[in-house]
């Protein structure tokens, strides 16, 4: 067969849903069901989403697991896809213009790079010790 077929090349042109792993995404509807069953399917949609609760929540989740507990004692799902849950709702209010942001003032710039100039600093200071 030669030729390239011109559905490929649309294709190609579009989001690459194949990137995207079907097990977590798999996962995730779990979670957003979860959430659905104690709050109303797509309940973050006819509401404002405050994202200082969501990002508490989905903090909290990566400390549990971070702290070596993976599921979340609750639902059962795993911590990461329930932080991975509230951050979808999150950019979802974001795209649809219903987040209530209730950021702090952003910090100034150039405080990441001030951090990470002290970091490569403090790493090649220390880089022949071997602590224990």
């Amino acid at each position: 067969m030669t030729g390239i077929n011109p559905k490929d090349q649309v294709g190609r042109t579009k989001p690459p849903m194949s990137c995207v792993p079907a097990n977590v995404l798999a996962e995730i509807g779990v979670a957003l069901h979860e959430g659905a069953t104690k709050y109303g399917r797509h309940n973050w949609r006819t509401a404002p989403v405050v994202a200082s609760v969501y990002y508490d929540a989905a903090l909290r989740h990566l400390f549990s697991w971070w702290e070596g507990q993976d599921l979340d004692p609750d639902s059962g799902v795993h911590h990461v896809t329930k932080a991975i849950a509230g951050l979808v709702v999150l950019r979802d209010a974001m795209m649809l213009g219903t987040i209530d942001d209730d950021r702090p003032p952003a910090s100034e710039e150039g405080w990441e790079k001030q951090l990470h100039e002290t970091m490569r600093a403090l790493v090649a200071r220390h880089a022949k010790e071997t602590p224990k």
